[in-house]
Formats: structure tokens, sequence, C-alpha cells
């Protein structure tokens, strides 16, 4: 109780730089004590005329003292912020806070590209993100540390953090060189370094989570360690998310060992809770199937009500999906999870300029066939809209573009 008391009386020491407007505060108070006070008594017109002024003039004192006392507040702890600036913060943060329930599913740069352009129009966003990653700086710190694959859970962190561009860039910056950290991202160390300070994966992406202010929330399909397996065709399996495109043989299906890894539970509850559930973008087989390989994933998307969407991509990847039409995309996607696992498939329509298809062309990869009416025979609706863009001389999905036809296909239904 003392040291409440003691807690209390600190606001009155000196420099603090709030005892003043706590003082003009309180005399607004006194000021409306004092004018109501009297207006209850019987006085003439020129006594109630003070009377009014006093509490209107209290009214204006007080209102003064607490806005002086919120910006001294602010102005600890948010120093180079502006009130115009602050403003359109908490205007947008109620605003993405009424946004609807969003759950993508799949990993890569695909899904951070999504999440990038949904995280203007809702904060209720759940990325769903395989665990299944085996190559590059993910592969080396999960065989040197035992832990899961952070490179995808990075990418989505990153695409919906709220937090400073530099902080942004901090995250995805990659180490080069001859040194030990050579290649790897400096997310991908902090996520290994949270998840040894903490001791749990799941808890170690939600520290992180805090620490970029992210518009939503990134979720494993799985805490289990997995390793995503490939039969192709002619028999042969490949062991290994990044070695299956590099195979290049047709593939027949894919499977994870061990074949039954439980689903992550704030996972299962995110979709069960989803207004809209997306699939994609992203690489077909090592990104969007490796989560519906888990059953309760996929028996979560099955049993929702939500609306269920497929982004298809806008090219074939090499050894991977070598000849798919968007057909193919839905065939393999139904094959490796179930029928109800979509209702809708999204496919561009823009035209891809022809310098890139001839670049394009030369790695083995080409724009997927738009074959609508195949779709449309499996019993899925179909929405045709243009969302390719050009950056950095590669074609991939527009991210203003694909979140706009998305929200608006929400808002029509």
């Amino acid at each position: 109780m003392e040291n409440k008391a003691y807690n209390t009386f600190k606001w009155l020491y000196p420099g603090i730089g709030i005892k003043r407007w706590i003082g003009l505060s309180a005399f607004g108070v006194i000021l409306l004590v004092l004018g109501t006070g009297y207006l209850s008594l019987e006085e003439s017109w020129a006594l109630k005329t003070l009377d009014a002024v006093i509490i209107v003039s209290g009214i204006i004192v007080l209102i003064l003292g607490i806005k002086m006392m919120i910006r001294a507040f602010i102005a600890v702890f948010m120093p180079s912020s502006k009130e115009g600036v602050l403003v359109d913060i908490f205007y947008k943060k109620k605003h993405l806070s009424r946004g609807p329930k969003i759950v993508t599913i799949g990993g890569g740069t695909g899904l951070s590209v999504l999440l990038r352009g949904l995280k203007e129009y809702t904060s209720n966003i759940s990325a769903i993100v395989t665990v299944a990653d085996s190559g590059g700086s993910s592969g080396r710190l999960r065989q040197q540390f035992d832990i899961l694959p952070p490179g995808d859970i990075r990418n989505c962190l990153v695409a919906l953090a709220d937090a400073p561009t530099l902080m942004r860039d901090l995250f995805q910056f990659r180490f080069d060189g001859n040194s030990e950290f050579r290649g790897h991202n400096f997310g991908n160390l902090f996520i290994t370094v949270m998840t040894r300070l903490t001791g749990d994966f799941e808890k170690a992406i939600k520290e992180t989570s805090k620490v970029l202010a992210l518009r939503g929330q990134v979720i494993p399909s799985s805490l289990e360690s997995v390793t995503l397996v490939a039969q192709h065709k002619d028999g042969s399996l490949t062991h290994g998310e990044d070695k299956i495109p590099k195979a290049n043989r047709p593939i027949e299906k894919v499977f994870l060992e061990p074949q039954k890894p439980r689903g992550t539970p704030d996972a299962i509850k995110a979709i069960k809770e989803a207004q809209v559930i997306i699939l994609g973008p992203g690489s077909l087989y090592t990104s969007i199937v490796p989560n519906m390989l888990i059953k309760e994933i996929c028996d979560a998307v099955v049993s929702s009500s939500a609306v269920k969407v497929y982004v298809c991509n806008v090219m074939t990847q090499p050894g991977e999906t070598d000849g798919y039409s968007a057909s193919d995309h839905i065939k393999a996607l139904v094959a490796h999870g179930h029928p109800r696992t979509l209702d809708y498939c999204l496919i561009n329509t823009g035209e891809i300029p022809a310098e890139f298809l001839k670049r394009y062309a030369g790695e083995n990869s080409y724009a997927v066939i738009n074959d609508r009416k195949k779709i449309e025979n499996m019993g899925y609706r179909v929405i045709e809209e243009d969302f390719s863009i050009v950056e950095d001389g590669v074609v991939r999905h527009s991210p203003v573009k694909l979140a706009r036809i998305i929200i608006g296909f929400i808002e029509e239904i």
C-alpha cells in the first residue's frame, strides 16, 4: 500500500513535465464544481451568466490540461511522432481491426507477396506457413540447431510487419563474403536465437511478431520436423523440398515423413474462425500442398464455411509444374487434399511482355494456360483478372492488384 502511494507521489517529482498539466486539469475541475454549485441557487440573470462562463471555462481548461498530459506521455513513448501521424495510426488500427478474418495457406515468396497487399485492408490475417523447407539458410539452421526452418516464416513476418522500413530491411539482410554467416538472413538467425532463448519455436515466432508489430499472425502449419518427399512418375523418390525441383522429373505425388504430423492448434482455430481461406499463390508441390498433407489442417479447411479461393500461379515452375495448365494445378491440389478445399480459382489474364516470356522460356518456364472450361466442369467457379506484374525483372503477382481483387470479391459475396 505504501509502495503504491509512493509511486503515485513520484508523478509530482521535478523535471517530469507533467505537474503543470495535472494542476491545470485540477483547476478546470474546481471551476466546474464552483459553477455547477452556484447554478442551483436562485440568482439574478447576471450571476447565472457568470456561472455559465465559469462552467465553460472549466470545461475548456480541463480539456486543455488532459490534452497536454496526453501529449507529454506521447513525447516520452513516441518522441518522433506528430499529432497528424498519430491520428492516422489510431484510425488505421481501428479500421483494420474491423476487416474480414482471412486465412492464407502456403509458403515461399508467393504467400509473402499476397500478405503485403492484404495487410492494407485488414489486420485479422492468419498466415499458415509450411515447415517443410530444407534448403538455403533455413536448411543449414535446421540441421545445425535442430529447429524448424525459419525462412518462409521470416518472409511472412516481414510482409505483415508494421515496423519501420529499417527494421524490415534488417530482418531481410543477408550476409555475404566468406564469413561463417555467409548466406544466412539476419531474420533467420534472430528466430533461431529466440527459439534457443524461449525453448519453443512457436513462442519465438510470437515474440518476434511483437518486435515487428505485425498486422496479423504467422502460424507454422505443424510444430513437428517433417521432410517432404516426391514420388515421380517413373517411380523414383526425391527427399527434401529443395531437391525436388532439381530432380527435374514429372511428379506423381508428394508426401511427408513422418506421414501423420499434427497440425498447430492455433492454425486449426484460425481456419475455423475464418471468413475467407486463400490457398497460394506459391510453389504448388513445395509450398501449398505440404500444408494440406497435414490431416487436421485439411479437415479444418474442408469443414469450414468460409469462402475458399485458390490463387493460381502466373508461370509454370521448372522441375515442378512443367506443362501444367490452371486445371492441372487444381487437380494436383485436390488429389493431395479434398475436392472441397476450394470454391473459386483466381486466374491471371494480364498480358506478360514478350521479352520476359522469351527469357522465361530459356529457363523452361511458361505462362500457365487458362483452361477455364475444364475447371468449371470440375465444379469450381473461375475468376479471371489481371494481377500480374513485372518487378525487378521477375514476373509475379502484384500485391496491390491481388489484394484489391480479393477484398472486392469478398464484398460482393
